[in-house]
């Protein structure tokens, strides 16, 4: 390995102007390539596809729709919509949303739809028609009132029309393909156009437009992700000060920072190349790819600023660093590859882009801060003011002697101690992380924003919302003209309705009792399943397959069940009663199979998450061990560095559990990218021990020279990461902000454990009798 080295060292210091000239070459094509990076986001990407209930929802979808709605409500602030500008607005919105590109234009659903129509009893049988007749005219206060009396009979109240009859609903399906293109549709631009050809024309004073669905919610993250470059500007403006006091050198502060975005161009410029897009669900990873370039540069800058100090020359100091820190940072970054690689076994494709995304650009960090750094630092001269200052770092400093008591025998004993306790504590508490999303609306948005206070709106003014999930009944063919088949639908029906978190609930079976009732001059009495096949089949014909409670040979049947919100506990109680109450109807004919609708989507994805969360965290830990294991080449020094890691891994699901943020898609990846970067801290104060301890010194004297090799970078770049990732507490984006949290306590406390912790179970791993 050290023959190896010394010939990569002379390759590279004999010919710095031909890798600065490739480098600089490889930067401007990929930086052009950033340039034509493009915010992409999927509904297909948000969901596990091989899920036992996706395999079931892409069966069906093409004949109950898929999970990808919009919901816009049309409202009347002033009174109910019984009037002319309503009207006319309401015709305007779902004109609109009928024409939007990529949307399933057979499923557009309002007032207005064909589809809509009302059924009433009559002398001699049925009457019927659509809700708003052909020749309705808003101007017409007889119209209006007809039009009144047909949203009665048709029993869309809660439904189409708000239960205090101050909003109309439109609904529509969106394709995954767009039908102009042939490509993936672009979820973005029908955010847009929702945005500016629905309540950019059509709200005003009077009327109020509300919009939820997927497509509008991660539009408005994208728009919130916006604000990302701004605290990425910001990040860099702090970290740039924090440098700058730390090596009191406009060169040394410029370079690291230099090669650091240079690693986030040639990240976002790799993702244009290999054909990916930036989903704005990771937009905060190439900030995390900078935060950990700066930390490994800082080690750099610092390694060489203390040579130099001792009398080296520039060029051999910045040879000196690359031999020493090749090792130590190349094993600490492909840690941390591996790590985000091990996100790939979650089956979700915006985590596994994510695993990716990560990836590539700590993988390019081993090039721009490992490599290209120590080469450009090779040609700067330092002042002698700079060289007094790493001169000063160099003498004994009373802080680091008392810092390095941490290895000494009783105070090692008492930080293992509390360590402990801290991890029981931890434990349990994690023990009660949730799974899924906690708060009602777009957990990804502030509870504040104009999405979220829209679905609010919806939610208490009608009885359906966008979260709902169908159980799909699968039979023989025609089993809807079968009396026992249908019973079963009902009392499954029945029973799923006075579960704790269902609002409402709509199957075939409940709509073919109305019919039957209507058949014989409304009476209540007979509102039930006819057990004459003849008359079931009367009964059934009146539901046409366009309602979406039958498949075209009657073989499919949902039950849709409409639920008070999607929190992880709400979907938690549907799903699992679900699972109990339709093992006594399934048999050999008849299966009751979970699922479809947006709860449907979550429902599977809470299961993927929770399913991955150990193996996650057994494949994060196995790859920082094995790479460990061949750094060091010793069991003690592995433990060293790992355990204090485990536990903060353990003490961040704690915290997750008392800040009430549950385990999502977007903060699972969290606490690998933590593990990730927290690994550096221990593997650089341990490269420098290990090799001290293996001469025979103790390990408060090794520990002690790694603090005043490494001690002060490793203290900074924690400090530093940490005040540039807290700022996103100010985020609009919800998701950011808990990230900010969670990843500035990972920082801080990763730091601490190296510190603090590391020491204590080396002196317990190295003990020798007789040393203090």
């Amino acid at each position: 390995m050290n023959a190896f080295i010394n010939t990569l060292e002379k390759g590279v210091f004999r010919n710095r102007a031909v890798l600065i000239s490739i480098f600089t070459v490889i930067t401007f094509f990929l930086a052009y390539q950033a340039s034509q990076l493009k915010l992409d986001a999927g509904f297909t990407k948000n969901i596990p596809l091989n899920h036992e209930y996706m395999q079931t929802y892409i069966k069906h979808k093409e004949n109950f729709g898929g999970a990808n709605n919009i919901l816009v409500s049309v409202c009347d602030t002033e009174s109910d919509i019984f009037n002319t500008s309503f009207f006319d607005t309401l015709k305007n919105v779902h004109d609109q949303v009928f024409f939007i590109n990529g949307v399933n234009r057979s499923l557009v659903v309002s007032l207005f739809a064909p589809s809509t129509r009302f059924t009433e009893i009559v002398e001699g049988g049925f009457s019927g028609g659509p809700v708003i007749p052909a020749d309705f005219n808003s101007n017409n206060p007889a119209a209006l009132e007809l039009v009144r009396k047909n949203i009665d009979k048709a029993g869309i109240v809660g439904r189409q029309v708000s239960n205090d009859f101050t909003c109309a609903m439109v609904t529509a399906q969106l394709l995954d393909i767009d039908p102009e293109t042939g490509e993936p549709l672009d979820t973005l631009a029908i955010a847009q156009e929702l945005e500016t050809q629905l309540r950019g024309q059509y709200e005003t004073d009077r009327i109020s437009i509300h919009i939820i669905g997927f497509a509008k919610m991660i539009g408005d993250v994208a728009n919130g992700a916006k604000d990302v470059v701004m605290f990425f500007a910001i990040a860099i403006a702090i970290t740039a000060i924090m440098v700058f006091f730390f090596c009191r050198s406009i060169m040394l502060t410029v370079l690291p920072l230099a090669c650091s975005f240079i690693a986030v161009v040639w990240q976002l410029g790799l993702l244009t190349v290999f054909g990916f897009g930036m989903d704005p669900m990771s937009i905060l990873v190439p900030f995390l790819v900078f935060a950990i370039g700066v930390s490994h540069g800082v080690q750099m800058i610092n390694s060489v600023g203390k040579r130099a100090a001792q009398g080296m020359d520039v060029k051999v100091a910045a040879q000196h660093a690359f031999r020493t820190l090749l090792i130590p940072g190349g094993i600490a970054l492909l840690s941390d590859t591996v790590g985000f690689m091990t996100l790939l076994v979650i089956d979700i494709g915006i985590i596994r882009e994510l695993a990716i995304t990560a990836s590539m650009g700590v993988a390019v960090i081993i090039l721009t801060n490992l490599l290209l750094l120590p080469v450009l630092m090779s040609y700067v001269t330092l002042t002698d003011n700079n060289k007094a200052r790493y001169q000063a770092k160099n003498k004994d400093s009373a802080m680091w002697q008392w810092v390095a008591n941490c290895a000494s025998g009783k105070t090692a004993l008492v930080i293992v101690g509390i360590t402990t306790v801290l991890f029981v504590w931890g434990f349990n508490q994690a023990q009660s992380l949730k799974i899924g999303d906690l708060h009602a609306g777009a957990p990804a948005l502030h509870e504040d924003s104009r999405y979220n206070q829209d679905t609010f709106l919806i939610t208490d003014k009608y009885e359906i919302t966008v979260d709902y999930i169908s159980v799909i009944v699968e039979g023989p063919e025609s089993a809807c003209t079968d009396f026992n088949f249908m019973s079963a639908i009902d009392d499954f029906q029945w029973r799923m309705r006075n579960i704790d978190g269902v609002q409402s609930a709509i199957s075939l079976a409940s709509v073919a009792k109305q019919v039957n009732a209507g058949y014989n001059e409304g009476n209540p009495k007979w509102q039930v399943l006819p057990r004459n096949q003849a008359t079931m089949v009367q009964a059934v014909s009146r539901v046409p397959t366009s309602s979406g409670l039958l498949n075209a040979d009657c073989s499919a049947m949902p039950v849709i069940l409409f639920m008070e919100d999607h929190k992880a506990e709400t979907i938690n109680t549907v799903v699992n009663a679900v699972k109990e109450i339709r093992d006594s109807y399934n048999n050999n004919e008849l299966s009751f199979k979970l699922a479809s609708g947006p709860v449907g989507v979550m429902a599977a994805t809470n299961e993927a998450v929770e399913s991955s969360q150990d193996p996650m965290l057994y494949y994060v830990f196995g790859a920082v061990i094995a790479l460990c294991l061949i750094s060091f080449r010793s069991l003690r020094a592995t433990l060293a560095v790992v355990v204090p890691l485990y536990v903060v891994s353990v003490l961040a699901q704690a915290l997750m559990t008392y800040l009430q943020i549950g385990l999502t898609v977007s903060t699972l990846p969290v606490i690998a990218l933590g593990v990730g970067i927290g690994v550096d801290y221990g593997i650089y104060i341990l490269s420098t021990m290990n090799s001290r301890l293996r001469n025979g010194e103790s390990v408060k004297q090794a520990y002690y020279a790694a603090l005043q090799e490494r001690g002060s970078a490793v203290l900074f770049t924690g400090i530093t990461l940490a005040i540039g990732v807290s700022t996103w507490v100010f985020s609009s984006l919800k998701f950011q902000m808990d990230m900010g949290i969670l990843l500035t306590f990972m920082f801080v406390v990763n730091m601490l454990g190296a510190i603090i912790v590391l020491p204590a179970i080396a002196r317990l791993l190295w003990f020798k009798s007789g040393e203090k």
